[in-house]
């Protein structure tokens, strides 16, 4: 069989790949980098760090691609033969994996050089990568003995699998719920661009009225919008109770079983829990430091958070005698408030926010920074007609990046927005290999009347895309493993987060913010509303943020093995930052894909440590004019361009001349009061 998957590529061959060439492919592919590594091992030679680090940084990158395409897809246009695969060659990928991490002869070779290397004058990119890879074996095992070894196996085999069943319980349950409204009644208060998506879905379904869904684009609209109170209750409760119905795509004993082998194997590798062994590896370095700054937030939040609480109660029991406000009153009432207080309504925003144009917008402020100009080109393969392609160069023409945009939700694709690459950028033998860079997003489709039209909260989150996206279309790096968003993972969401604050600017909307009707610009007063209405409830959603943090060290920062109850455990962890009632039907940790089945263990709280070096970083672009390119390409040569081949302190020290001030976020948060 001719496997497109095995030939040389460029550019990922979609329209020539059928899925019966993956699993081939993978194996083959495993294969042939065993044999790079036997080769390393094997080599008579001396270990150099050219011999063995350099050789094994560039080891297996065909099955490296290979593994890109095939799980973006899995993200992105997944179907059961797609999870069928998934669930074949997770397990054979992990085996893969640990054979590299325990094969004894490849750890003796780099420990030989990890022991020279204070007299090796290494760059500082290759003295990380010496000490990434051999830290990534001596965490991963390779001082173990064989039977602990064997353990870490099994362990990683059933996790790799878990995961993936984790998240395909969650995406089943999201297809499988509807919501069919028949009454027309029930569909007052939404936006006539809701109901008519909500009634084209049904069509399509052949069901006669307007369906609701648990997607985004779907289930926001109606809860902030829907005056159906009880509707709203029905659709809260079953987002919110997502792989946890005691059936088959029930998480709960998912859960228990993650926790608990995450937590077995780092005990089996010397330390006391899960977190412990993530942090070690992150700018927080403890669990202690990740406690303390998440509480330090709370103590400065929660006050706000209360007032703004008691606030929302008083309002609603004014406008609808509600006792007792429940989540699923929040957003519905959040949204009349801010109109109330601001007049700013996201309906009236919409207009201004064509997706086309904010495309077009984010392209906009990447020139005007980085000097990046983004070409629409048709000559590259898309997995789904809906992707839109771009080449990007710099000013100087030199080409930067391949950049694939996917924005609309459907049935074989994942909640939520990302960012991820089909091809990592890496220097070898003198050339430059530029990076294939992808953003996948969920927002709201045309209808037969009206184009693509954004919420401001949709604006944000394409623009923190795009942010992760430059980290990876600007690496300029020698080492594939070094490179873009290789990086601490509470460094990770710096360049994604500063990215949404051009946002809230209007020297930036000017670019891009026209009504798609009349191409008028939005008004000036809407853009001061938009800053004003910025820190609008900020106390609340703090505490919402924090809350998360608080789960996943719950979860990973603890001995698991005597929690019996998944929702009882859950409903401790939530104590501390609890404002509304409980309800005894949802459960949060058996749909929270982060954490178990993303890279988040033990990492939610970077977030707001990102916000942290983020509200900084824009102080400084603001101090300096928000389009200075003086500032921009210090980002771009300190933080932007050099991925994880620094420690990320060091590289933020350069870029700002300090270490970030947590006021600074405090400040924009407008929580230095509280």
């Amino acid at each position: 069989m001719n496997n497109p998957l095995l030939e040389p590529f460029e550019q990922a061959p979609f329209s020539k790949i059928k899925n019966e060439h993956f699993k081939p492919a993978f194996l083959q592919a495993m294969d042939d980098a065993r044999k790079e590594i036997d080769e390393i091992v094997d080599n008579p030679e001396p270990p150099t760090f050219r011999n063995t680090l350099e050789a094994l940084d560039f080891a297996g990158q065909q099955l490296d691609r290979i593994s890109s395409i095939f799980f973006n897809l899995n993200s992105a246009e997944t179907n059961e033969e797609i999870q069928k695969i998934a669930q074949e060659v997770s397990p054979l990928l992990s085996e893969f994996s640990n054979d590299i991490i325990l094969n004894q002869g490849l750890f003796e070779r780099i420990k030989t050089v990890y022991e020279q290397r204070d007299s090796l004058e290494l760059t500082p990119e290759q003295y990380t990568l010496l000490d990434k890879k051999y830290k990534s074996f001596s965490r991963n095992g390779a001082n173990l003995n064989e039977t602990d070894k064997k353990r870490l196996r099994e362990i990683d085999a059933e996790l790799s699998k878990l995961k993936l069943k984790f998240g395909e319980n969650v995406l089943a349950e999201t297809n499988k719920y509807e919501l069919l409204i028949t009454d027309e009644e029930d569909l007052k208060g939404l936006p006539e661009g809701t109901v008519e998506a909500a009634a084209q879905l049904a069509e399509s379904k052949e069901k006669k009225g307007w369906l609701i869904t648990l997607e985004y684009p779907s289930y926001i609209p109606f809860m902030k919008y829907a005056e159906n109170r009880e509707l709203r209750k029905k659709l809260s409760i079953a987002f919110g109770s997502k792989g946890f119905h005691n059936d088959e795509l029930d998480n709960q004993q998912n859960v228990l079983k993650i926790v608990n082998l995450r937590f077995e194997r780092a005990n089996l590798l010397g330390y006391p829990t899960h977190a412990d062994f993530v942090l070690e590896e992150r700018m927080a370095e403890t669990p202690a430091k990740v406690l303390e700054f998440l509480n330090e937030l709370l103590t400065k939040a929660k006050p706000a958070a209360e007032r703004e609480f008691t606030e929302l109660e008083t309002y609603a029991k004014e406008l609808d005698g509600i006792d007792c406000l429940e989540k699923w009153d929040s957003a519905y009432y959040s949204e009349k408030l801010k109109q109330k207080l601001f007049n700013l309504d996201d309906e009236k925003l919409k207009p201004y926010f064509k997706l086309e144009n904010v495309i077009n917008g984010v392209f906009l402020v990447a020139e005007k920074l980085f000097g990046l100009k983004f070409k629409e080109v048709t000559n590259v393969e898309k997995y789904h007609p809906e992707v839109k392609t771009y080449e990007v160069y710099d000013d100087a023409n030199n080409f930067i990046s391949l950049f694939y945009a996917d924005f609309h939700p459907r049935p074989g694709k994942r909640d939520g927005a990302w960012m991820t690459s089909f091809k990592s950028q890496y220097t070898l033998n003198g050339k430059n290999s530029r990076p294939h860079i992808s953003n996948v997003c969920n927002f709201t489709r045309s209808t037969s009347t009206k184009p693509s039209l954004l919420t401001f909260n949709e604006v944000t989150t394409l623009f923190h895309e795009f942010g992760h996206g430059l980290h990876g279309m600007l690496a300029n790096t020698t080492y594939p493993s070094l490179s873009g968003t290789s990086v601490y993972w509470d460094f990770v969401e710096l360049p994604s987060q500063v990215m949404e604050n051009w946002c809230y600017e209007k020297e930036a909307l000017e670019l891009f913010a026209h009504h798609y009707e009349t191409g008028e610009l939005i008004p000036m007063e809407l853009v001061e509303k938009i800053k004003e209405s910025a820190n609008f409830q900020e106390g609340m959603a703090t505490v919402r943020q924090l809350s998360f943090g608080f789960l996943d060290m719950a979860w990973h920062g603890k001995d698991p093995t005597n929690i019996k109850d998944v929702k009882a455990y859950e409903t401790e962890a939530f104590k501390s930052t609890n404002l509304f009632p409980e309800t005894p039907e949802t459960c949060m940790s058996t749909s929270f894909s982060h954490i178990f089945q993303g890279g988040y263990s033990s990492g939610y709280y970077s977030y707001k440590w990102a916000e942290v070096l983020d509200a900084d970083a824009f102080a400084y672009f603001k101090e300096n004019g928000i389009f200075s390119r003086e500032i921009a390409n210090k980002f771009r040569e300190h933080v932007l361009s050099k991925g994880g081949t620094e420690n990320p302190m060091e590289l933020y020290k350069r870029f700002r001349g300090a270490e970030p001030n947590i006021d600074a976020l405090l400040e924009r948060a407008g929580l230095l009061k509280s």
